[in-house]
């Protein structure tokens, strides 16, 4: 997923090393942290695992499915919570079915706050956690992520579709059935038609995910060739029966959580064949967006004509409106939200706030895991690093655990050492650089052996330009890789940019970037979101800022292996697969993966039943505010 604010926006796997101790702020955050959670060995081992650097699902004493954060799913009587019935953890679904109305705890006015906006309010094209966040509150596609914490939410669960799909023996053919009765928010009703057309809009309205998650339909190829001829005969609806078939080129193991992300929503037929801007499309979901200023506010409503389909999938949710206000600093955020002017913040926590949250608003803060991480992407059609083994050099000379400091402490990032995060299957291999122990854990930079590679490149003294996100975390990895780039022989800079320009520009083969530092979530929990996202072929596109491939990297090898690991639907064959992807990406070094980072979440006194999905952090539509101190 592309980056946006969440980080300074997921995690299970083998124990590492434990992570430096970080800063005195971050040591004071571990240590103000402990006030979070309450006195039971389940949660004294998900808070030591986290502070020590280990995964968080690690913890002994944890069970793998019900802690997914050093918050844990907290009592009803627990700080967060203000009573009433919990998200269970057998799917997270609210009271009577999804039902809200006649609840004590319904109603008010739920604020957040961010220091921008996330753009384009189009679903089918907004690729930022900022609004999807927002937007699966609001839409709705045939299948969607169960709404519950941790691993629960990872699975796929109907949602415009009565069922999911049968699958036909060779993996081409998916018949899924309309659920009756559902209407937009314009109050006109969902049609085989809507969705037949919402599939060809993806095409049309050119999603970025248009190719890389559904360019295997039927028909794709020549849609985005030739969008406006777009007929997309892979996709059959029978008005009839309700019925909606799907036709593949080629078996594809991930196609049920490529339809569960919002880019295949299902939105009205006549919705225009383009990117709408700052103009709201109908939806199915709870809420609906009433008014939008992409310099100043977003308001959403309830959705008068919300129904339940699946409660699962979506619930009435608690609050009436949410109102999302954009401009303030980082700083600015954390002192409103400590006296409750907001509900929530999306950007990062400021460092030198840690300690004071910790110590002072314990009750309000949740660790959360991210599948995500922080990377340097590495421009292999630029010199130096068009050299595989300058490539090589830097992976084996950064060290992971200054940049585990410089985000903020073990206790909310560790080294990585692969590019796929913990916590997806198929992610976890054995180190190859750096300084690695004998059970293949990263241990430490190796400069000797940097040098030594850089040496036999011939590379030394050429100039190299760093971009970074002008944003304290960001600033303060650059100096760092600057510097580390100086100590193995070259002229190094760093340039920093305003994050919303910084992605664009160093993804963009036209400004010719050399090297640049980012962060990446997860789309859906499969290796691809990361292996296939940052170093496919198809996503190397030039003259784009929206090529999610900033190394411009393309190997035949790797194409093939991931290719094969998307066709099967063979769970240990594909997994297999994976890690021999992922070594050989580690092995190619366009990307060097830095740290997995972990989410520090602040919330407002008066939010209660807060529940975090793993691929959409906090769950709006779950939480409350207490009724006493609504407006």
């Amino acid at each position: 997923m592309r980056p946006d604010a969440f980080p300074p926006g997921r995690g299970t796997g083998v124990p590492r090393r434990p992570a430096a101790a970080g800063t005195a702020l971050g040591a004071a955050l571990s240590a103000a942290l402990m006030a979070l959670f309450p006195a039971t060995a389940v949660a004294t081992a998900v808070l030591t695992a986290a502070i020590s650097g280990f995964p968080v699902a690690l913890a002994a004493a944890a069970p793998a499915d019900a802690l997914v954060g050093a918050s844990g799913d907290a009592p009803v009587d627990a700080p967060g919570n203000t009573g009433g019935e919990t998200a269970s953890s057998t799917g997270g679904r609210t009271r009577a079915a999804g039902i809200t109305r006649n609840d004590p705890h319904r109603g008010g006015t739920l604020r957040l706050t961010a220091d921008a906006s996330g753009g384009t309010l189009d679903p089918q094209i907004n690729y930022t956690s900022e609004f999807i966040q927002l937007f699966v509150t609001m839409y709705d596609g045939l299948v969607t992520y169960r709404q519950a914490d941790g691993r629960l939410g990872l699975d796929v669960v109907p949602d415009l579709a009565t069922s999911l799909p049968e699958v036909s023996e060779d993996g081409l053919r998916w018949v899924f059935h309309l659920r009756p009765g559902m209407r937009f928010s314009n109050g006109a009703p969902v049609t085989v038609e809507d969705v037949r057309a919402s599939f060809r809009r993806i095409f049309l309205a050119g999603s970025p995910t248009a190719q890389s998650f559904y360019g295997n339909i039927v028909g794709a190829q020549a849609c985005l060739s030739s969008p406006d001829t777009c007929r997309l005969d892979g996709v059959r609806v029978d008005a009839a029966t309700g019925e909606i078939v799907i036709m593949l080129n080629h078996p594809d193991g991930e196609f049920l959580q490529k339809l569960a992300f919002p880019h295949a929503v299902i939105l009205p037929a006549q919705t225009p064949p383009h990117d709408t801007g700052g103009t709201p499309i109908p939806g199915t979901g709870p809420y609906r967006i009433v008014s939008y200023d992409p310099a100043r506010q977003l308001v959403a409503e309830r959705n008068p004509f919300f129904r339940v389909g699946n409660p699962e999938a979506q619930s009435e949710g608690y609050v009436d409106r949410i109102v999302y206000d954009f401009g303030l600093s980082d700083e600015a955020e954390v002192t409103a939200v400590e006296r409750g002017q907001y509900d929530s913040m999306l950007d990062a926590k400021p460092q030198d706030r840690l300690g004071e949250l910790g110590s002072r608003y314990a009750a309000q803060v949740h660790l959360q895991p991210l599948l995500g991480l922080y990377y340097l992407a590495l421009n292999v059609h630029e010199p130096p690093f068009d050299s595989l083994e300058v490539r090589q050099a830097l992976n084996h000379a950064v060290d992971r655990h200054a940049m585990t400091i410089l985000y903020g402490g073990g206790a909310i990032a560790e080294p990585l050492c692969q590019i796929v995060p913990h916590g997806i299957a198929g992610a976890d291999i054995p180190c190859r650089f750096g300084r690695v122990s004998d059970a293949g854990d990263w241990t430490g930079p190796d400069l000797d052996r940097a040098r030594a590679l850089i040496r036999r490149s011939g590379r030394a003294g050429q100039k190299v330009t760093l971009v970074v996100p002008n944003q304290a975390v960001g600033l303060g990895m650059g100096v760092y890789l600057r510097n580390m780039l100086q100590q193995l022989g070259f002229e190094a800079s760093v340039r920093p940019m305003a994050p919303a320009r910084a992605e664009g520009y160093a993804r963009n083969s036209d400004n010719h970037v050399q090297i640049s530092l980012s962060y990446w979530y997860a789309d859906y929990p499969s290796p691809s979101t990361f292996l296939d996202a940052l170093l496919g072929c198809e996503n190397a596109r030039e003259h784009s800022d929206a090529a999610t491939n900033a190394s411009r990297f393309c190997h035949p090898g790797l194409q093939s292996l991931m290719r094969d690991a998307r066709k099967s639907r063979d769970t240990a064959r594909r997994e297999a697969l994976w890690k021999r992807a992922g070594a050989l990406a580690m092995e190619q070094s366009a990307l060097i993966p830095l740290i997995q980072m972990r989410y520090v979440d602040f919330v407002s006194a008066r939010l209660g039943n807060y529940h975090y999905s793993l691929l959409n952090h906090m769950l709006l539509s779950q939480v409350w505010v207490r009724q006493q101190e609504r407006e």
